[in-house]
């Protein structure tokens, strides 16, 4: 007797799929940033980025969050903001594919900070993939002599996605309007900075333009709804493993697109960083540990 078919087994593909591709598109915006700022201000192009990403979803949803949406959603956006800018700015002097790497430290940040704020049970297998990540994160930057503050910025940036994902996950209301009110906060704080005194709207190229629309209206826009729509229709478990493997797409396509190189000892720490980021979702995806 073969027996009933497990929950995940019983799961169709075309979600996870989804989910693989959008996780996949991350990844490849690592470059796309890298690219664009080597040309524009920072904080313009994050304000004009989140300007596309919440005119597109409001044409999409052709609605206005609510009182209680921004009540609800303000905190999340504000923790949504303060990753971006601190990922951005870290990667003016950090290359895409180490800022891809950092970048999933969130993975193992998350239920630290569950726990911290939650009092959420903390698993063993968390404590062991924290350890690895710190050793992965210091086999790529050299250890503490060369972490540099641009490095520094991206782990920050980290554990601000960390927060956005364990406020968003103990939240309650509407997830369209949620989103809608991230990306609102996001483009007005980053247009109003974008237009301080030292600071200013240049011209935008044919390169900028592109990395706008696929960071702000591809990255930013329709792949929150598309992810949204994914793990509405999977298990929470394979869905952190699918986003889990950001890092590594950021890295392929850092060496694919861009050439970036890896001295021995980075490589292994990207492994070290990788198999603690993706071991962690393996194991929470088995039950190990729990």
């Amino acid at each position: 007797m073969s027996g009933a078919p497990t929950r995940a087994a019983r799961q169709p593909m075309a979600p996870t799929l989804l989910l693989l591709a959008v996780t996949a598109i991350y990844g490849w915006t690592f470059v796309v940033v890298k690219q664009a700022i080597g040309e524009y201000p920072v904080l313009p192009f994050l304000g004009l980025r989140f300007a596309l990403a919440a005119l597109l979803l409001l044409l999409i949803l052709r609605r206005w969050p609510g009182l209680v949406s921004w009540r609800r959603g303000l905190p999340v956006a504000a923790a949504l903001a303060v990753g971006y800018l601190c990922q951005t700015e870290g990667m003016l002097t950090v290359s895409p594919g180490i800022a891809g790497l950092l970048t999933g430290l969130f993975v193992v940040f998350t239920p630290l900070l569950d726990r911290l704020l939650f009092a959420s049970r903390l698993r063993l297998a968390t404590l062991i993939s924290i350890a690895m990540a710190l050793a992965g994160t210091g086999l790529l930057t050299g250890g503490l002599a060369g972490f540099r503050f641009g490095d520094l910025l991206v782990v920050l940036a980290a554990l601000a996605f960390a927060t956005q994902i364990v406020l968003l996950s103990h939240g309650r209301g509407s997830v369209a309007d949620m989103s809608l009110v991230q990306m609102l906060v996001c483009a007005g704080f980053f247009l109003v900075l974008g237009a301080g005194p030292q600071l200013s709207y240049p011209p935008v190229s044919g390169p900028v333009a592109i990395a706008l629309v696929i960071t702000g209206a591809l990255s930013s826009g329709l792949a929150v709804l598309a992810q949204t729509w994914a793990q509405r229709r999977m298990s929470a478990s394979r869905a952190g493993l699918v986003l889990a493997a950001e890092p590594g797409f950021a890295l392929l396509f850092a060496v694919l697109l861009v050439g970036e190189r890896l001295t021995p000892i980075q490589l292994l720490g990207a492994l070290v960083l990788f198999l603690a980021i993706v071991g962690h979702e393996l194991v929470g995806t088995s039950g190990v540990g729990h």
